[in-house]
């Protein structure tokens, strides 16, 4: 869609600003309970203008994009019954199918499925707003929240501060892919050691 397109390079240009920091938390914060562009695209552009920043970057999408969920969760622990329509109506991801969905992982995975969000390019607020509704255990998803975020923010900034442009086009192409990749190996081995125990 044109206004998702537009909505992208509005995020990007503020690489080429002074504002580039503030502004990658408040998406990092806003991306996890509405905005529906990832930080992602902003904390790649912000690494390679300033690779001696890239860890500080990583830092600031993490803190923002945690406290982004901790509000996610108070949207869907409080303020549900008085919002769910307009998150129905305007918020991608979000329809009460996929809810259903989201309290059966609960119930199975609460910090995988957290973790599993966080990381991938399962939409991260749905899940946010989904521990809140379903009132999973908060802590746990503060936990999860911290792991996976922080795991995929400085993943990114350590291959852009390592090997620099060429990394960002193969990330930008392949990111889902390799993240999906990832969460399978990572689940396996956790089966793994599970059944070995």
């Amino acid at each position: 869609m044109r206004w998702v397109r537009q909505l992208y390079d509005w995020v990007l240009h503020w690489a080429h600003t002074p504002y580039g920091a503030p502004v990658l938390f408040l998406i990092a914060f806003a991306e996890s309970s509405f905005f529906p562009i990832p930080p992602d695209v902003l904390l790649l552009a912000l690494c390679l203008s300033a690779p001696a920043g890239a860890f500080r970057f990583a830092l600031i999408a993490s803190v923002g994009s945690v406290l982004g969920g901790i509000a996610g969760y108070g949207i869907g622990f409080g303020l549900w019954g008085l919002v769910s329509d307009f998150f129905y109506a305007f918020v991608p991801g979000f329809t009460p199918e996929v809810f259903l969905r989201v309290q059966d992982l609960f119930d199975t995975y609460d910090f995988w499925a957290v973790f599993t969000a966080g990381f991938t390019p399962i939409p991260y607020k749905v899940i946010t707003i989904g521990a809140g509704v379903f009132q999973i255990n908060f802590p746990v998803f503060v936990f999860a929240s911290i792991v996976s975020r922080s795991l995929r923010f400085f993943l990114i900034a350590w291959l852009l501060f390592r090997f620099g442009p060429p990394v960002r086009l193969f990330l930008e192409k392949y990111f889902n892919i390799l993240t999906i990749i990832f969460m399978i190996l990572l689940i396996g081995g956790f089966l793994v050691l599970r059944s070995a125990f």
